[in-house]
């Protein structure tokens, strides 16, 4: 089951449970619906042009800004550089349900998300983890060349030189 919408001068194949990014668009209650519905597949291989009161209902998931694109203008041998940066604003949208002819077809529930770590919890983990790391190797492990002892290089080249005569 699937159905061909337009949204934002684009056209969008869409299944119920697909995410897709359209241009940023308003929406009521966290629901976006789309009306203009170009075609619908109800059956494999069977495609038809819905009559009236078709429509495509979706879910916000997010809205956001996408990569950067940059727009560089610049015209040989008169000096002219011009160099300016896009970024496109998007609403991300999951399809929850398309309906039409009286046939409703649904998205299956999207499970709950894991809770992230918190952020304290994770600094105190990195911060014992350097600990243990720095108690490793400070005392058991190889010193540097700075703490090892001087040789006595120094001292056997100043008793080489003769002395110095009166």
């Amino acid at each position: 089951m699937y159905a061909v919408i337009r949204a934002g001068g684009k056209q969008f194949r869409v299944a119920p449970g697909d995410v897709i990014r359209v241009d940023q668009k308003p929406a009521e209650n966290g629901n976006i619906e789309f009306t203009d519905v170009l075609a619908v597949s109800g059956e494999p291989g069977a495609l038809v042009r819905p009559q009236s009161g078709a429509r495509v209902v979706g879910s916000v998931v997010e809205e956001g800004r996408g990569d950067k694109i940059l727009v560089f203008h610049f015209k040989r041998k008169k000096q002219y550089k011009k160099l300016q940066g896009h970024r496109q604003p998007f609403t991300a949208v999951r399809i929850t349900e398309i309906a039409f002819d009286g046939q409703k077809f649904t998205a299956p529930d999207q499970p709950a998300p894991k809770p992230k770590k918190e952020k304290k919890e994770m600094a105190s983990k990195q911060t014992e983890q350097k600990a243990e790391k720095k108690s490793r190797t400070g005392a058991e492990g190889k010193a540097s060349k700075s703490s090892k002892g001087r040789t006595d290089k120094g001292n056997a080249h100043a008793a080489k030189k003769p002395a110095k005569k009166k």
